[in-house]
């Protein structure tokens, strides 16, 4: 069986699953640093290099506690995301963010967003359960990344 390149991995788990914007992240805890390993929109959300984790309410929720982040307006995210206005800018007023855990840890995350509202209990079902389906080979290919 052929592995497919993280980018064909993501752009197809982003496929699956939808949204306007789709990236992935991937953490390195002990240092405490984020990196973007994809995007969907490399002009607006560059695959670059590592930032500083944030500590707050949604770093203790997605991260600490490893519950998934919905907010289906730009209020509700604005004030955990100081790029709320870019978000905004492209076409997008709700937010999820799915944490991808290995030995119930979080070591990355999968985040889509899209249009308001867009994020129904059934929608945000299914996000999580094509993470959770393709929990071992997203645990694979985020270790593939050292931020």
């Amino acid at each position: 069986m052929e592995t497919a390149s993280p980018d064909a991995f993501f752009a197809k788990l982003h496929e699956n699953i939808g949204g306007r914007l789709f990236t992935v992240t991937v953490l390195d805890r002990k240092a405490g640093l984020a990196q973007r390993v994809y995007s969907s929109d490399p002009e607006a959300y560059p695959v670059s290099g590592t930032k500083p984790m944030s500590q707050g309410a949604w770093t203790d929720m997605v991260i600490n506690r490893a519950e998934t982040f919905v907010a289906n307006t730009v209020a509700e995210f604005a004030i955990y995301f100081g790029d709320h206005a870019l978000i905004e800018s492209l076409g997008c007023q709700s937010a999820l963010n799915v944490p991808v855990l290995d030995n119930d840890q979080v070591i990355g995350t999968v985040n889509v967003l899209d249009q308001e509202h867009h994020f129904t209990p059934e929608r945000v079902q299914r996000c999580q359960s094509i993470v959770q389906e393709r929990r071992d080979e997203l645990v694979a290919t985020l270790r593939g990344f050292k931020p």
